[in-house]
């Protein structure tokens, strides 16, 4: 199988809102010409988070700025702050030690499982300690963390527990939607995760009312009740009316989108199981616990995986080329001689592969035909 001579199938599809090109640009218009010209937190935000909570077994939602401004008003309203640690993964993006670090508590950060990348939770409770606050763990790539021990490991330790739900909505683990396992979640909306959109954008997701009131007072300024009247210190996470009426209309397509995600996975699954002993490891198989927003495989001879599959017109992504310890913006939390070795082989061996759901199916075929080809040996094929 072979793609257009000179062209290259993008890791992010460029066209991901063209079909929605003139609802947006109409959205645009009505929004703005409203009566009451409300452009933020109004009755489409309003109406946004009540269609997400029907997916969401009637949890609270508020929408917010962005992913790293949910996490960070999860941990302000659990009253986290200097003298307290969290507990984060060790490879991951940066906000899971940003949005601890811009509050004053330390990060502490926990080895991963070495094939599905996401934090181990043995790792996460050697971790604890007497100053530990909460325990932040990630959903990676394709694959949800282990959300039932985290559950468990955090009663016995009588310690808050966040989930880093960002890259995983729509996500489903033994019943129980990404994003609810946590005493509070977060979903990223920016554009290339799996509900983007055309901006910025994100939730926070919880069944606890009293947290979902403190959140909602914190991303506007701290008000609750009367404008202009500031009952606790708070910041400016609010959620744009255009970006709530666009994710309203694309709501009803994500079911489809994330259908279509799911069946390129198993494809490169199935393709790719058998490559494990020649050095190119897929994810686990199966649905339980899984998310599509990134097909990552494990590659021993990970740049030249990546160059092979230039050469065939085929773009990659190595996501977080050093683990979150190993960051120079980390460094000072990292305690001398202490080693996360899972971490620093899965940031030299990780390759992410398309997986976007408007690849058809030759040019799945085409990345996977090349993928096995660099393993097998044939990489001129």
């Amino acid at each position: 199988m072979t793609v257009t001579r000179g062209r290259t199938i993008p890791f992010f599809a460029p066209d991901l809102f063209e079909e929605d090109r003139e609802v947006l640009l109409d959205l645009v218009r009505r929004t703005g010409t409203v009566a009451g010209q409300r452009f933020i937190l109004g009755e489409r935000t309003a109406a946004f988070e009540e269609a997400l909570s029907g997916t969401l077994d009637g949890a609270e939602v508020v929408a917010c700025s962005s992913g790293t401004s949910g996490l960070g008003l999860i941990l302000t309203a659990m009253g986290v702050g200097p003298g307290d640690e969290v507990v984060v993964p060790a490879y991951g993006c940066a906000p899971l030690g940003n949005t601890v670090a811009n509050l004053g508590a330390t990060p502490v950060f926990a080895d991963i499982d070495p094939v599905t990348m996401v934090v181990d939770p043995a790792e996460v409770e050697r971790a604890i300690g007497p100053r530990t606050k909460a325990v932040m763990p990630a959903h990676m790539f394709s694959v949800m963390a282990d959300m039932p021990r985290m559950r468990e490991i955090a009663r016995r330790h009588g310690v808050r527990l966040v989930e880093d739900s960002a890259v995983a909505q729509g996500g489903m683990l033994d019943g129980r939607p990404a994003g609810t396992w946590g005493e509070a979640g977060v979903f990223s909306f920016v554009q290339v995760k799996t509900f983007g959109t055309a901006g910025e954008g994100g939730a926070v997701v919880t069944h606890d009312p009293e947290l979902a009131r403190v959140v909602r007072a914190l991303r506007n300024h701290g008000q609750e009740g009367p404008r202009f009247v500031h009952q606790r210190v708070g910041l400016n996470s609010r959620f744009d009316e255009l970006q709530a009426a666009f994710q309203l209309h694309r709501l009803p397509g994500l079911a489809a989108r994330l259908e279509r995600r799911a069946r390129i996975a198993a494809y490169y699954t199935e393709r790719f199981a058998p490559l494990a002993e020649r050095g190119v490891v897929p994810p686990p198989p199966g649905r339980n616990g899984r998310c599509y927003y990134v097909y990552s495989v494990l590659a021993d001879e990970r740049d030249a995986l990546k160059g092979h599959l230039a050469a065939h017109g085929v773009a990659s992504h190595v996501y977080y080329p050093l683990p979150l310890p190993h960051q120079p913006a980390f460094a000072r939390f990292a305690p001398p001689g202490r080693e996360w070795p899972h971490a620093l082989a899965a940031s030299r061996r990780q390759l992410a592969l398309p997986i976007n759901p408007h690849l058809t199916d030759a040019e799945t075929e085409h990345i996977a035909d090349a993928v096995c080809a660099f393993a097998t040996g044939r990489r001129a094929a």
